[in-house]
C-alpha cells in the first residue's frame, strides 16, 4: 500500500539524500588520504579556533599580566598533542578494524573497560559537535550581530543541515567538506605567516582594536596554589585541541588500501596542521596585545556599544586592516570548518555506535547502514543529543566546555593502557629480534603518551568538575548502565531463544477462532482461508455491543449456507478487546495444548485518513493477543478499490532495503 504521504516522504527522502547505494558499492566510499584528512581531521584543526581562546579567557581571570603565559600553556598543550598523535599512529597499526580505543580497551583490558570508553566517547562526540556548532555561531556572529542574538537557531539549523549531508554518505560528505577545510588550512596560514612576517620582520606595530582596553580582573593578587590553579585550568581548557584525534583510530575502515598507513599518515598530517595553527594564533594573539573577556564590561575603557569579536576575527581584523575581504573569508572558513568539525563526530559516533550495537550493547538498529550506506540511525541519535545540549546551554561555549574533554582523556588512558598489556603480551612470544625491537619502542610511546595523559585527566578532573565537567561524567555513568542493561536484555532474549530449550513437541490439537462483525466478504475470504488451514476446531464468534445488530447478524448467520458454528460473546459494558481475550483464555485452559488462532479480517486501503476510519478494534486486538501464550494471530486483509494505487510501480522505501537487496523500483501487486 503507498498512500499520497508515503510517495510524498519518498520524494522528500530521495531529494535529500539521494538514490539509495547498493550493498555492492561500499568500496567506491572508501576515502583516500587528500579526502579522508578533512573528513577525520576537522575537528583538531578547527579546535585552534576556540581552544586558544578558552586559554586567554582563563587567564584573564588574573588580569592582562597574565597573558604572559599564554605561549607557555600553549607549549604544554601542543607538546601533550604531539605525544597523542604519536601514541594513536601505534593504535591504528595494531587495531585497524575500526574499533578504536573501545576496541583496544575491550580486546586488553576487558568488558568493563571498554564499554566505560564507549560511554565517554559516545557523550564526547555529542559535545563535539555541540561546541563547534556553537563556536561557529560566535564566530560568524562577529560579523553578522543577527546570528550573534540568534545562536542557538543558527545552531540548531545547522546542524540539521549537516546531518541532511551525511544521511548522503560518506564520500559525498567528504567531497563536500574538502574545500572548506582546505581554503581554512589555507588562509589561517596566510593570515597567520603574515601577521608574524609584519611583526617580526618588518617591525610594524600592529595592535588589535582592544589592544588599548584594560581588563578588571576577577582576582589580580593570586599567588601559590591558587595561581598554580588558574595556569592548571588554562590548560586543561587548551586541551580541547587534542579531540578529535581518536576520530581517525574509529575510522580507519573508511580509509583505502592499505588502511593502517594512510590512517597514520593522516593522523601526523592532522598533529602538524593542528600545533602550528593553536601556537601561532597563541603568539600573534598576544604580540598584537589581543585584550579577551568573558563579559565586555570588564573591559575597561571600551565604548558602551563595543561588539567583542572572538579571538580569530580580532587578529583577522587586525592583520589584513585595510583589506576587508581578508577579514571577512578568514570569518567565513573559521565559521565553516567549525560547522564541518562537528563532520568528525559525525563519522566516528555512527561507526563506534555501530561496533557497540554489533556487541549487543545498543539496539541493533544502530548496526544496520542506511540506503546510502552510512549508518543513518547513529547519524540521527547524534543529531537529536547535540540539538539538546545546544538548546540547554544557549549554545554558548564557555559553558560546553565545561563538559568538554572529559570523555575523550577517560578513553585516551584507557586506550594507552590497553596498548600497553597489547605490546607486553606480543613481546612474550616474539622472537625476532628487528621486530622486538620495534614493539618495544611502540611500548615506550605509548608508555609517555599514558602518562601524559593521565596526568591532564587528573587536571581536568580537579579544574572543571564543579564547572560543569560533573554532567558529562554523569552522561556516562548513566549511559554505561543502559549499555549494560541492553546487554543483559539480548543476552536473556539469546538464552530463551537457545535451540537446545527445544523439546520438539507438537500442539496436539488446532483451535481456529474467526472474528465476526458483520456477514459480508471479508468475513467470508476469513471464513475459508481458515477453512483451508484445515483446523480440528473451527468456530466463528462476535462479541454483543448492540442487541439489535447482534440478533441481525445471528439471523443471517442462520439462513446462510455457512456451516461453521457462530458464538456470541456477551459484553455488558460495550467492549470488544476484553470479551475476545477473555474468551480465548477459556479455550487455552480448557485444552492447554491445543493452539488457538484467531483470524482477524482487514480492510486494506489507499489514503492515510482511511486507515484511521478503519481498522482500530483489529489493531487493538492483536495487540493484546500478541501476549497471549500458545495464541497466532492472522490478518485476513480484504483490498478496498482505493487500495488499488498499491498496484503501481513503487520504489520500496524500508530502512535497510539496500542491505536486503530492494535497490531498485519494483511493481508492487
Amino acid at each position: 500500500m503507498l498512500s499520497p504521504v508515503s510517495k510524498l516522504t519518498t520524494a522528500a527522502k530521495r531529494v535529500l539524500l539521494g538514490r539509495p547505494f547498493r550493498s555492492d558499492s561500499l568500496g567506491h566510499t572508501l576515502l583516500p588520504k587528500r579526502i579522508a584528512l578533512p573528513v577525520f581531521a576537522s575537528d583538531a584543526m578547527s579546535s585552534v579556533a576556540y581552544a586558544p581562546e578558552e586559554i586567554f579567557l582563563v587567564l584573564a581571570a588574573a588580569g592582562i599580566s597574565a597573558y604572559m603565559y599564554a605561549p607557555w600553556v600553549g607549549l604544554a598543550v601542543a607538546v601533550v598533542m604531539a605525544v597523542v598523535v604519536a601514541s594513536y599512529r601505534q593504535n591504528v597499526r595494531a587495531y585497524p578494524s575500526g574499533g578504536g580505543d573501545y576496541e583496544v580497551a575491550t580486546v586488553n583490558l576487558g568488558p568493563t573497560a571498554g564499554l566505560t570508553v564507549g560511554s565517554a566517547l559516545l557523550v564526547d562526540y555529542v559535545l563535539t559537535v555541540a561546541v563547534s556548532i556553537s563556536s561557529a555561531a560566535s564566530n560568524i556572529g562577529s560579523a553578522i550581530p543577527f546570528v550573534n542574538t540568534h545562536k542557538v537557531l543558527f545552531a540548531v539549523v545547522a546542524i540539521a543541515v549537516l546531518t541532511a549531508i551525511n544521511l548522503r554518505g560518506v564520500r559525498e560528505s567528504g567531497t563536500a567538506f574538502a574545500i572548506p577545510t582546505y581554503a581554512f588550512i589555507f588562509g589561517m596560514f596566510v593570515m597567520l605567516g603574515w601577521g608574524l612576517f609584519r611583526t617580526y620582520v618588518l617591525g610594524d606595530d600592529i595592535q588589535a582594536v582592544s589592544a588599548g582596553f584594560g581588563l578588571q580582573a576577577e582576582d589580580e593578587h593570586l599567588y601559590g596554589l591558587a595561581f598554580a590553579f588558574l595556569i592548571a585550568r588554562a590548560f586543561s581548557s587548551g586541551c580541547a585541541a587534542l579531540t578529535g584525534v581518536e576520530a581517525i583510530s574509529n575510522g580507519v575502515p573508511a580509509f583505502r588500501k592499505p588502511k593502517s598507513r594512510n590512517a597514520a599518515t593522516t593522523l601526523l598530517m592532522l598533529g602538524t596542521i593542528a600545533v602550528v595553527l593553536l601556537m601561532g594564533i597563541i603568539i600573534l594573539a598576544q604580540k598584537i596585545g589581543v585584550v579577551y573577556a568573558h563579559d565586555t564590561a570588564n573591559l575597561i575603557g571600551a565604548p558602551a556599544d563595543y561588539h567583542q569579536k572572538t579571538l580569530i576575527a580580532q587578529i583577522a581584523e587586525t592583520v589584513f586592516h585595510g583589506f576587508p575581504i581578508g577579514f571577512f573569508f578568514i570569518t567565513i572558513v573559521t565559521a565553516l570548518i567549525l560547522v564541518l568539525a562537528a563532520n568528525t563526530a559525525f563519522n566516528g559516533f555512527p561507526v563506534l555506535g555501530s561496533i557497540l550495537a554489533q556487541d549487543r550493547y545498543l539496539p541493533r538498529q544502530l548496526h544496520t547502514r542506511g540506503d546510502r550506506l552510512a549508518f543513518s540511525n547513529g547519524i540521527l541519535f547524534l543529531s537529536g543529543a547535540a540539538i539538546a545540549f545546544v538548546v540547554l546551554f544557549d549554545a554558548e561555549v564557555t559553558k560546553l566546555i565545561q563538559l568538554y574533554i572529559v570523555g575523550v582523556f577517560v578513553s585516551f588512558v584507557l586506550s594507552q593502557t590497553g596498548m600497553l598489556r597489547h605490546w607486553t603480551r606480543l613481546l612474550r612470544k616474539e622472537t625476532d629480534p628487528q621486530e622486538r625491537s620495534r614493539m618495544k619502542r611502540s611500548r615506550v610511546i605509548n608508555a609517555i603518551g599514558l602518562t601524559l595523559t593521565g596526568t591532564v585527566l587528573v587536571i581536568v578532573l580537579i579544574t572543571k568538575f564543579f564547572a560543569g565537567a560533573y554532567i558529562a561524567i554523569i552522561t556516562m555513568v548513566a549511559i554505561f548502565i543502559v549499555m549494560k542493561l541492553i546487554h543483559k536484555h539480548y543476552d536473556s532474549v539469546a538464552r530463551e531463544l537457545d535451540e537446545s530449550d527445544w523439546d520438539g513437541v507438537l500442539p496436539s490439537r488446532t483451535h481456529s477462532i474467526v472474528l465476526v462483525s458483520k456477514l459480508h466478504l471479508p468475513t467470508r475470504r476469513a471464513l475459508a482461508y481458515a477453512r483451508a488451514t484445515r483446523p480440528d476446531t473451527l468456530e466463528a464468534v462476535t462479541v454483543n455491543v448492540d442487541d439489535a445488530d447482534t440478533r441481525k447478524l445471528v439471523r443471517e448467520w442462520e439462513n446462510s449456507e455457512i456451516n461453521v458454528p457462530l458464538k456470541v460473546v456477551e459484553s455488558p459494558y460495550r467492549e470488544v478487546t476484553k470479551p475476545v481475550l477473555e474468551y480465548v483464555k477459556r479455550v487455552r485452559k480448557d485444552a492447554p495444548r491445543d493452539v488457538v488462532t484467531v483470524f482477524i479480517p482487514e480492510y486494506v486501503v489507499g489514503h492515510w485518513w482511511e486507515q484511521v476510519l478503519h481498522n482500530q478494534s483489529a489493531l487493538r486486538l492483536k495487540g493484546r493477543l500478541l501476549f497471549e501464550p500458545g495464541v497466532m494471530v492472522t490478518s485476513v486483509p480484504w483490498q478496498l478499490s482505493s487500495s488499488t494505487r498499491a498496484k503501481q510501480v513503487a520504489e520500496v522505501n524500508a530502512p535497510g532495503s539496500v542491505r536486503r537487496g530492494f535497490d531498485r523500483p519494483e511493481r508492487r501487486e
